[in-house]
């Protein structure tokens, strides 16, 4: 996940971060602040997802090309 490209995409995508993982609430979304290591963790924490699963369910939801 390219940091910059994340932070650009970061607030047209925060509203639909909601729909996408509905556990996700205002603080978690404020948290992440355009940090997608924060989302990674956060997902992980949610959801139990590994990183890599986390990862992977981010770039598909954002449709990026993994590093």
């Amino acid at each position: 996940m390219n940091q910059a490209v994340f932070e650009g995409k970061w607030e047209e995508m925060r509203g639909q971060a909601k729909e996408w993982w509905g556990k996700l609430t205002d603080d978690d979304l404020q948290q992440i602040d355009g940090q997608a290591n924060q989302l990674v963790g956060i997902l992980q924490q949610k959801y139990g997802y590994t990183k890599g699963q986390a990862e992977k369910e981010l770039n598909d939801k954002l449709e990026i090309e993994p590093i």
